[in-house]
């Protein structure tokens, strides 16, 4: 199923209103396709998706996770420090009129508050959402240039002689860790070519 009909489909799981929930799709729609958005996008979202539907067996509140994928990054600046803050907040706030349970509310404010650190997790379900979400880092060379052509984009705003030194102390970050992905699955489908695809950007740097 497409982006719209997921999302409509996981909101009438909490209550029925069609209308509420396509107006809350819409503002997703709207977010995700902001001017500036060239790696952020839906594109992002079917991205993840299709990384989490092939793991969803190992998923223990598939249905909470789905939510925290469409509001992870419906705010988004490249400038500022707080989206994923903000972005929780919109989740918060949105997911409040659905009639969702305030149990699985704050679980999506927390997965989504962890995609800032992207620290492993005592919480499995957390660890997959972010393996999804980086999951970009150990694709083929092309798709690995095509995304970080991509951020620098988004990062326009910034020259190079910010950007690189920024940009390369996030990369060395992700090295420097035991494992950049933290599920078994995603460790083997993905480590050995993210730490080729980041060592490389770090040398062109």
């Amino acid at each position: 199923m497409n982006l719209q009909e997921r999302f409509t489909h996981q909101g009438l799981k909490f209550i029925n209103n069609p209308q509420l929930i396509g107006s809350f799709w819409a503002e997703i729609h709207k977010k995700y396709t902001e001017r500036g958005r060239h790696y952020h996008n839906l594109q992002h979202l079917e991205q993840m998706f299709s990384e989490l539907d092939a793991v969803e067996d190992h998923i223990a509140d598939f249905s909470t996770v789905t939510f925290s994928v469409f509001y992870h990054d419906v705010i988004y600046d490249a400038a500022s420090k707080a989206n994923e803050e903000k972005s929780a907040e919109r989740a918060v706030m949105r997911l409040k009129t659905l009639n969702i349970s305030q149990d699985i509310i704050n679980k999506v404010s927390e997965q989504i508050i962890a995609t800032k650190a992207h620290l492993r997790s005592a919480d499995h379900d957390i660890n997959y959402l972010l393996d999804a979400d980086l999951s970009v880092l150990g694709k083929d060379r092309e798709t690995y240039l095509d995304y970080t052509r991509k951020i620098r984009k988004e990062y326009s705003v910034y020259p190079d002689f910010l950007y690189k030194p920024g940009r390369k102390k996030v990369l060395q970050h992700f090295l420097e860790q035991e494992s950049i992905f933290k599920t078994d699955e995603f460790r083997e489908k993905y480590e050995g070519a993210a730490r080729e695809n980041i060592s490389r950007e770090i040398g062109s740097l």
